[in-house]
């Protein structure tokens, strides 16, 4: 059964660019920018699936930022 849809997990790197994460694959990419990323991932999914038609085709980027301030 061809999945519709993959989560990757995305978060900034702390030496800069970003990191992606599928969520229930064993699929994982980096990149400096956003666009970039896009681009490693569409990758990244043609040399995990089989066959193209395997690829799900909705890619859902769930970007996680992480900032920290002081409270005064």
């Amino acid at each position: 059964m061809k999945v519709k849809e993959i989560i990757f997990m995305v978060e900034e790197d702390t030496e800069g660019g970003y990191t992606a994460k599928a969520l229930g694959q064993s699929i994982f990419t980096e990149a400096n920018s956003l666009e970039e990323l896009k681009k490693n991932i569409k990758d990244a999914l043609k040399c995990h699936f089989d066959k193209e038609e395997d690829i799900p085709t909705v890619i859902r980027l769930h970007i996680v930022k992480e900032e920290t301030f002081v409270y005064a």
